[in-house]
């Protein structure tokens, strides 16, 4: 039994913190976690926390913005009510797949490309770059086709003159040389300066700060013309759930299998990032006869690295898919053509990912495989969250087993696919929290 210690669960994943709690051999905190009728959270810890070792453990799963709402709120409690230490311990962190920068070459999560590009043309490239001393700049207002602020000045004053002509300068006054404006005598010579001799279009002076706001936007919009592929700003979660994390109170982060190990830099407190690999190792030595002789895929370039640690580790040789070609619309990525490189004929293949949601990718590298030769596919998950109709598409594919971590609840998924099953990953959150609590090391838990 581990002494001063709390432990604080969420709505996010009760069976998981009954089995942390049944480990450590410590009662679960009571509290009162629930919603107004409007929609807003409502927190009452009943048990003291005064000089404890706080852990609160809610998985980024589900509801996922309500139950990282109540997180902020539990963390916010317990340092009220004089916590000593609060750990945020979240088995599958929220919004761990949009980081801070751009995905490389394929644009940002949440932009669209344009519809009606020439696909010869366009290219995720085509951004504007950095400037910088000795590099071009990209086309603007400055040097573009527009001649810069000078061309921009003369097509703005002979905008307006069209516009004024029609309206005000119908009165026979004669305007008086302009010599304090830009490019006088070129816009006399355009047109203003045949007023003396044809007698009629005349009117007051004009100088470019007349110009009306409204008229200036449009003018610019018209010179300065984004190309195709311009990656337009987008809403970036990576360093904001860090900060809202850290400024409700949290003073430590427990999680698992980040999607972006750079999540980590986001924080300036302890993060402690857990591998799923050794449940995934160890499932495959005492499940998969002949292991051996089978061999590891990696769905996609991504988790290349994820799954050659593994391959290394079993003595296993390593296969990878990847696209054949790099689609030139955003919304043609899921349609690309795949590619396997390596042999996987009349073999075993085991498919090994981080993270499924919609499970797109591995039901897709199963099929490749199966029509490659494979004669069993099984896919290694460390998180399933299997949203939207992810579960049917599984049960349609040709994968022959899906091993996913109860990381996010999986009872549900368990009763409507056959084909999952589950491994346990309670005993790992305990052991780390046991560590932390007494300040022991953790490295074991990941050379596991």
């Amino acid at each position: 039994m581990v002494r001063n210690i709390v432990v604080l669960g969420g709505n996010s994943h009760p069976a998981l913190v009954e089995i942390i709690c049944n480990t450590l051999g410590v009662p679960a905190c009571q509290r009162i976690l629930s919603k107004f009728s409007v929609g807003e959270s409502r927190l009452e810890i009943q048990d003291s926390v005064r000089g404890k070792d706080v852990y609160i453990i809610q998985s980024g799963s589900g509801k996922v913005n309500d139950n990282f709402i109540d997180l902020c709120i539990m963390i916010s409690a317990c340092k009220t009510g004089s916590a000593k230490r609060v750990t945020a311990v979240l088995p599958l962190f929220p919004y761990s797949r949009q980081p801070d920068l751009p995905y490389n070459k394929i644009g940002a999560p949440l932009s669209k490309a344009p519809t009606d590009v020439n696909r010869g043309d366009f290219t995720f490239e085509s951004r504007p770059s950095t400037p910088g001393p000795g590099q071009p700049q990209s086309a603007s207002i400055f040097n573009g086709s527009g001649n810069g602020m000078e061309g921009l000045q003369r097509k703005l004053v002979k905008t307006s003159l069209e516009q004024q002509n029609g309206n005000s300068y119908t009165n026979g006054i004669t305007p008086p040389r302009r010599s304090d404006t830009i490019d006088s005598t070129t816009s006399l010579t355009n047109g203003r300066g045949r007023s003396s001799t044809a007698g009629s279009q005349t009117g007051p002076a004009f100088t470019t700060h007349d110009m009306e706001p409204s008229m200036l936007t449009k003018e610019a919009k018209s010179v300065f013309q984004a190309k195709p592929g311009y990656k337009q700003w987008v809403a970036q979660a990576g360093t904001l759930v860090a900060d809202l994390l850290t400024c409700a109170g949290a003073d430590h982060i427990i999680t698992m299998d980040l999607h972006d190990a750079q999540y980590q830099g986001f924080f300036d407190i302890p993060v402690d990032n857990l591998y799923g690999k050794g449940l995934l190792k160890n499932y495959i030595r005492t499940k998969i006869p002949d292991y051996k002789d089978a061999v590891i895929v990696s769905p996609d370039a991504g988790g290349a690295k994820r799954a050659t640690a593994i391959a290394d580790d079993l003595n296993m040789e390593f296969a990878l898919i990847h696209k054949e070609r790099r689609p030139t619309r955003i919304t043609d990525r899921q349609n690309a053509t795949m590619m396997l490189v390596g042999d996987v004929a009349k073999r075993v293949c085991i498919l090994v990912d981080d993270l499924a949601d919609t499970s797109n990718t591995i039901t897709r590298a199963a099929k490749l495989l199966k029509k490659e030769g494979a004669t069993q596919v099984y896919a290694l998950l460390t998180h399933g969250v299997f949203s939207g109709d992810a579960i049917a598409r599984i049960n349609a594919s040709s994968l022959d087993k899906v091993v996913v971590t109860n990381s996010v609840p999986q009872d549900e998924h368990a009763r409507l696919c056959p084909k999952l099953e589950i491994l346990e990953v309670g005993g790992l959150f305990a052991e780390a929290i046991r560590r932390v609590h007494h300040g022991e090391s953790i490295s074991t838990l990941f050379l596991a």
